[in-house]
Parts: C-alpha cells; sequence; structure tokens
C-alpha cells in the first residue's frame, strides 16, 4: 500500500496546509488502489475518477487560496448507494428499481459536499439493503479484501469492502439492524453508528442511522462534525451540538462495563469469538474499568417480532410493483417478503412493538452499567456467494442479536477490530453507551485502539 494511504484525514489536512501534499496528489494515490483493488472487491458504484480529479483540482486551487469549504475539503469519500446524489440514480441495490436521477443530496451527501470532499464512488449493497452480505440483484458480488472468498457483510457491503481494500480515509454506510457495525467487525474497521438522530438521514424511519466506516477511531470522529450538521428532512435529527469530536480523554478507572457475551437468540458465539472478546474485556479490567457480566437484552419474541413487521412493511412497499419488476428481485430477499402476506395487519402492529420491548430492556440493563461491550458478530465469516451468514430466508436475522437492540434504544454504538481469526479473517468487538453520550463510544475505542495498537497491517490485491 502507498505510504500516503496509511495517513489519517487529520494528517492529510496538515499536509494539505503546508503545501507539502496537494489534493489532487493524494488522489492520485487513491486512484491507483482503485485499479489495483477495486476489480477483485468490485465495491464501487458509479465511480468516477474523472470527476474526482476535477474536484479534487479544485480543492487543490482552494488550499492554494486559503479558501477551504470545511474541514473535509479535499478528503476522498465514498457515500452508501442508498444516500442519494443529486443527478445520480438509486437503485437499492436491485435490479427491480427504475434508475431515474436523484433530485437533490440526500442529507449526508450535502454535507461532505459543503464541506468540500472529493466524492468519487458509491458503494455497493444488497437488495434494499435487507442483507449483511455483498450479494446484490443490481450489482456485482462485493467481496472481503481480506479473502475474496469470503463475505464483507453488509448491508454496508461496498463501503466495508472499500474501507478495507484502502480506497482513501472514509466511507459512509447505513444501519437499522447491524449495517454499519456487522461489515466493520468482518472487515476489520472501525464503524459507528451514533445516536438516533445524530447524523440525519432521508428517508428516516425508526432505528435507521448513518455512520463512517474508517480505518481508525480519529478519522470517524473528525467526520463526525461534518455529518452532524442537522437536516430537517430527518425528523428524528437532533439539536445543533458544539462537542470536540476529538476530545478522546477519557479515564476508566471504576466505569462499569457490561460484558455480554450471549445475545440471547440467533447464531451461537464462535469459540475464536468469544476469546478475542474476553481479552478485550481483560484490557479494560487492567485499564480499571469493572467489568461485569450482563445477561442479554434480546430474546426470540423480540427477534421473531421484528422479522414480521420488516416482512410485512417491505410486502407493502413491493406489492404494487408490476409482477414483471417483482421478479427481479433477489429471489432470496423476495421469498422472504413473500411472507409478508401472511401477516395480519394486528400481527405486524404486535411485531412493531417488540423494538418498545427492545429500548425498555437495553433502558434497563443501563441502569446498572455506564457501557456494554459484546462481540459484533457471533461467527468469524462465511462464504461471500451466502445471502446471510446462514443463508436461509427462513431465518435472515440470527446473526443481529448483538447489535439490533441498539438501533431500537437509539444507543450509540462502534465496531472495533479486537483481533484475528486462525484463518486471518478479522473479529469485532461491539462497545455500546448510553444514549446520546456520542462521545464516550468514541472515547472508549479510542482507548482500546491505543492499548491494542490498531490494525498494523492491511490486506493487498492478489498479483496480477
Amino acid at each position: 500500500m502507498n505510504d500516503l494511504l496509511k495517513l489519517t484525514i487529520r494528517e492529510l489536512l496538515d499536509l494539505y496546509s503546508a503545501k507539502k501534499l496537494s489534493p489532487s496528489e493524494y488522489w492520485l494515490a487513491v486512484e491507483d488502489r482503485v485499479a489495483a483493488f477495486e476489480p477483485h472487491v468490485q465495491a464501487l458504484y458509479l465511480y468516477d475518477p474523472d470527476s474526482a480529479r476535477a474536484q479534487a483540482a479544485a480543492s487543490t486551487q482552494r488550499w492554494a487560496k486559503g479558501a477551504t469549504l470545511g474541514p473535509l475539503d479535499g478528503i476522498p469519500v465514498t457515500l452508501k448507494e442508498l444516500i442519494a446524489t443529486k443527478g445520480q440514480p438509486v437503485p437499492l441495490g436491485t435490479a427491480a428499481v427504475e434508475l431515474v436521477p436523484a433530485t437533490e443530496d440526500a442529507p449526508i451527501a450535502a454535507r461532505v459536499r459543503e464541506d468540500g470532499a472529493v466524492i468519487f464512488a458509491k458503494t455497493t449493497c444488497p437488495d434494499y439493503g435487507m442483507l449483511s452480505s455483498g450479494l446484490s440483484s443490481f450489482h456485482h458480488l462485493s467481496r472481503n479484501p481480506w479473502d475474496l472468498t469470503q463475505n464483507p457483510g453488509g448491508s454496508s457491503a461496498g463501503a466495508s469492502a472499500a474501507g478495507a481494500a484502502g480506497f482513501g480515509p472514509l466511507h459512509i454506510g447505513t444501519d437499522i439492524g447491524g449495517s454499519v457495525r456487522l461489515p466493520a467487525g468482518w472487515t476489520g474497521l472501525f464503524g459507528f453508528k451514533p445516536s438516533q438522530g445524530r447524523i440525519p438521514v432521508d428517508p428516516y424511519y425508526v432505528g435507521r442511522c448513518a455512520g463512517p466506516m474508517t480505518r481508525t477511531v480519529e478519522d470517524a470522529a473528525f467526520s463526525m462534525a461534518t455529518l452532524s450538521r442537522p437536516d430537517w428532512r430527518d425528523g428524528t435529527s437532533l439539536p445543533p451540538n458544539d462537542f470536540d469530536w476529538l476530545d478522546f480523554d477519557v479515564d476508566v478507572k471504576g466505569l462499569k462495563i457490561g460484558l455480554m457475551l450471549d445475545a440471547g437468540i440467533g447464531l451461537a458465539v464462535e469459540d475464536e469469538v468469544l476469546d478475542a472478546v474476553m481479552a478485550a474485556a481483560k484490557r479494560f479490567e487492567e485499564a480499571g474499568a469493572i467489568v461485569i457480566p450482563v445477561e442479554p437484552v434480546m430474546n426470540r419474541i423480540m427477534l421473531d417480532g421484528l422479522d414480521s413487521f420488516w416482512r410485512s412493511r417491505f410486502w407493502g412497499d413491493i406489492e404494487k410493483m408490476p409482477e414483471e419488476r417483482r421478479a427481479l428481485i433477489l429471489p432470496y430477499i423476495y421469498q422472504w417478503a413473500e411472507g409478508g402476506t401472511y401477516i395480519s395487519g394486528v400481527e405486524a402492529v404486535r411485531g412493531f412493538n417488540q423494538t418498545i420491548e427492545m429500548r425498555k430492556a437495553c433502558g434497563k440493563l443501563f441502569t446498572t452499567v455506564d457501557a456494554v461491550i459484546s462481540p459484533t458478530n457471533p461467527i468469524v465469516s462465511y462464504p461471500a456467494e451466502w445471502a446471510s451468514p446462514t443463508n436461509d430466508p427462513a431465518l435472515p436475522f440470527e446473526h443481529i442479536g448483538f447489535t439490533v437492540p441498539w438501533n431500537m434504544s437509539e444507543q450509540p454504538a462502534s465496531s472495533i477490530n479486537c483481533g484475528f481469526s486462525k484463518t486471518g479473517m478479522p473479529i469485532g468487538l461491539q462497545i455500546v453507551g448510553p444514549r446520546y453520550d456520542d462521545l464516550l463510544v468514541l472515547k472508549l475505542s479510542r482507548a482500546f485502539e491505543q492499548w491494542t495498537g490498531g490494525v498494523s497491517a492491511w490486506p493487498e490485491p492478489p498479483a496480477p
């Protein structure tokens, strides 16, 4: 990897300011990396190097004149395909959607563009963002850069593949049940899902968030000043904040940290994952934290209720679609959604009510602890061609037990690398904080990153 690609956002900006590196020069390093690795990982959609060169050149001129637009000026960024960019279609990861150009930028796209970021591509996702996989009926199959036979996770599949492949420092994903944290865990990235409404999204929905996926905690924190500016289009958008997102000062001594090793439902946690998370817990103990084993917040009724609610909602979205277009939806997703035809309105409401039960369970737990740590993913990996870790549309959400409750409780949560399997695949540690205390999650994540040294080596493309 070109040494330039190992620099953090703050290091890049310092070099830009000192006129020791230009955005154009840095972009060419990213472009070379994309040319070498993208044919293997297939992370990008609407990749436009010509536009990127023009954006980088404009940024170079602004830096030369001392007239930069904002804190991300000249920083290459990708946006998950679900995040609309004006003039470009939003396929939603499926061949069933007609390709109509978006009329305006979604909030995230508007914010990074206002601050001068170089938006060089969208990143792939599965059909309607409803899989933890790089499998899609519209996009190429996205693969995990650490092992091309393995899945990058999802639904922010392309974002995780792009980040792990070294396509620049910042990739924005979305997350309604774990779709930032799960793929971050499987690809060794830092993935941050902030409190609900901290980063405005459009369309917004119960539990739907967006967040940065980066190689370092600092890069994610740095981006938050831009991403967290309010936008009226998100009815859950939080008021303006004056946080110092780069304040990582924290003393973990005396903090009560809940250690959750059982999700309560779904896939059993593999031994290598357990070992890595328990070793992480020991790191917190050595720093003075009080680590307390805690029980799961999820149960089978909650997960099945959420499944029923999501199926019926999704079927309602597609049932009036022309049959010939519905037939283009990935069969796994279509088979899952079709189950919504047998769910009554009363059953759907009962399913939705389980989101309230999740919120209550999470709230009760946080009366006894200051933070929670757990595995991000219960398993080390699964094949690239699979639609989910079970590859079974009857059991589609058996892998989200550790991640989904914090969407419904609106609490901030991150995934940070805490080790590698014997096969060389990354393992993620989830760190959860109280609602609205986004800074605590970033501080604990940064402390853990410093204790462990972070990920020192990143995957390389196969030899030509």
